[in-house]
């Protein structure tokens, strides 16, 4: 980047953090224009490892959502609609297991990775490799979290939304949770919510 603009030049979308900094970045490619990432979706993805100012891999389809576990640096592929981890020595994509859908949000708990799935906005992401995949797999792309096993890239568990919602960003894993809830912003639900600790409730 020669200067920092608000002109979305190469769509930087997801960062990992590493001990409380942040280390690495995915972006769409590495343009220096304004929009110029729209004609890079199919293969100008690319890595950078902020501590050193490197690109550790090149060559995706609008990458999202860099995390780092055990030991990994792991990456969705989303143009592809893969899962997969970057090897650092060759600085090469490595994928695990193929998603039936634009996948954006990964969470990890165990040995298992949590994969958000979307709907393409064709508009606007058409003629990616994952068009083809699908075709290949005679599948449509659907939203929802797929859960998958790292060790094997088997899909162990799925849930799929149907509807009006297409599109996912994010998911996160809150383990021991039995019984989760949502709250709009700015509801009446929201202004009357107290949440309280258990280690602060005196019998």
């Amino acid at each position: 980047m020669s200067k920092l603009v608000p002109e979305d030049r190469c769509h930087l979308n997801g960062l990992a953090m590493e001990n409380g900094e942040a280390r690495y970045v995915t972006a769409v490619c590495k343009s220096d224009t304004i929009d110029g990432w729209r004609d890079r979706r199919a293969d100008g993805g690319i890595v950078i490892d902020l501590a050193t100012n490197e690109t550790v891999c090149d060559g995706l389809s609008m990458p999202h959502s860099p995390r780092l576990y055990n030991g990994k640096l792991w990456v969705l592929n989303s143009g592809t609609g893969e899962l997969g981890s970057v090897n650092l020595d060759s600085k090469s994509f490595e994928p695990l297991a193929f998603c039936p859908g634009f996948v954006r949000g990964l969470a990890f708990h165990s040995h298992f990775a949590f994969v958000g799935l979307s709907r393409p906005r064709y508009d606007r992401f058409e003629g990616l490799d994952l068009d083809r995949r699908l075709e290949e797999a005679d599948s449509e792309p659907w939203t929802g979290v797929q859960v998958i096993d790292l060790n094997t890239g088997a899909v162990v568990h799925w849930f799929r939304i149907d509807g009006p919602v297409a599109e996912m960003y994010d998911v996160a894993v809150m383990p021991n949770v039995i019984c989760a809830k949502s709250v709009g912003p700015g509801t009446a639900e929201a202004l009357a919510l107290i949440t309280i600790e258990p280690e602060s409730i005196k019998s």
